[in-house]
């Protein structure tokens, strides 16, 4: 028999990505969703495919479904939409988690936990290690997603001591790629969207706060690997890429990658906005021999070619301003 996954926020941005990729390994992927932050169009193409069941459901409920493994993707990943509602965000990764949770106890099922470099809050210690223990703001205005994430990554490790549930915890680090929300708010797909409409690009601060970003594919490919060692690994390990830049660097990049007009433009920082993110991913290295292979130039092609041909399609943009560069710029 195939063995059946559930993977919880499965028609998100790295949702949808991860069941394709666990359909194409030969899994049968039961997909819920919401659909707060999640899209049905991001799993369409899914919807023929035997092996693949959507359901429209609310993880705060209590699921009942049979499954041998558990992804838990399921949270509102940005500020523009975490912040919409708070205290829903703050339910969906506590009592969410906990209704995950009483699953895998139930069905005595691996489970995962898309937990979050947002616990690391706006550190002081850099690159940030598995073992610190952050620099968080629990009444700030992120609160919401970081103590819940927080809180999320206790009730697995108190459900792996009591019930000696198999756990797997890993804390992502910014990732992007094709099906991106374009409205949540994150910098590159509004780096991007703006420069294709030929629009100021908004850089928060001076634009020195560091980010490093990791391709979908690589961190879909480091979740499956997570899940699929050895039972004493359970985690946390830091996933993403540990090339630095600069947001000004990033805005400067992609401006030139799309053949953009756009000027940038200045805004105050936000309230509790990290000023460096960067993963130690030597655990990733050592227990998962992984490590991301998709360079921020490569993977920002395909992000561009992707909201190029959605702007397109919504007859926001004339033209093909990423195929030009592809042409005129090959890597």
């Amino acid at each position: 028999m195939k063995k059946q996954v559930l993977v919880t926020g499965g028609a998100g941005f790295i949702g949808s990505h991860l069941c394709e990729s666990l359909l194409n390994r030969n899994y049968k992927v039961l997909c819920v969703d919401n659909l707060f932050t999640g899209r049905i169009e991001n799993i369409q193409y899914l919807m023929s495919r035997p092996d693949f069941k959507f359901v429209n459901h609310d993880v705060i409920q209590p699921l009942d479904m049979e499954t041998h493994e558990i992804y838990n993707l399921a949270s509102p990943a940005s500020p523009v939409h975490y912040q919409i509602d708070p205290v829903l965000t703050w339910k969906t990764n506590t009592i969410g988690s906990m209704n995950v949770l009483e699953l895998a106890r139930r069905k005595n099922a691996k489970i995962f936990q898309a937990s979050t470099s947002e616990v690391y809050g706006d550190p002081d210690i850099h690159p940030q290690p598995e073992e610190y223990r952050g620099n968080v703001n629990p009444i700030g205005v992120r609160a919401c997603y970081d103590e819940g994430k927080r809180s999320a990554e206790t009730l697995f490790f108190d459900y792996h001591r009591m019930y000696n549930t198999q756990i797997k915890v890993v804390r992502i680090f910014n990732t992007y790629g094709p099906r991106m929300v374009p409205e949540d708010g994150r910098v590159i797909s509004n780096f991007i969207i703006e420069a294709l409409r030929n629009r100021p690009l908004k850089v928060y601060g001076d634009g020195s706060q560091t980010r490093s970003f990791c391709f979908v594919d690589d961190m879909v490919r480091a979740f499956i690997k997570m899940m699929e060692s050895p039972a004493h690994i359970t985690g946390p390990i830091n996933l993403g890429n540990p090339h630095e830049m600069s947001i000004y660097q990033l805005a400067e990049m992609i401006i030139d990658m799309s053949n953009s007009r756009s000027a940038i433009e200045f805004k105050k920082l936000p309230e509790d906005d990290p000023k460096k993110r960067k993963p130690d991913i030597k655990k990733a290295r050592e227990l998962l021999n992984w490590e991301p292979e998709v360079e921020i130039k490569t993977g920002l092609i395909k992000t561009i070619n992707y909201f190029d041909e959605m702007l397109k399609a919504m007859g926001k943009v004339t033209g093909s301003l990423s195929k030009v560069f592809l042409v005129n710029n090959p890597f």
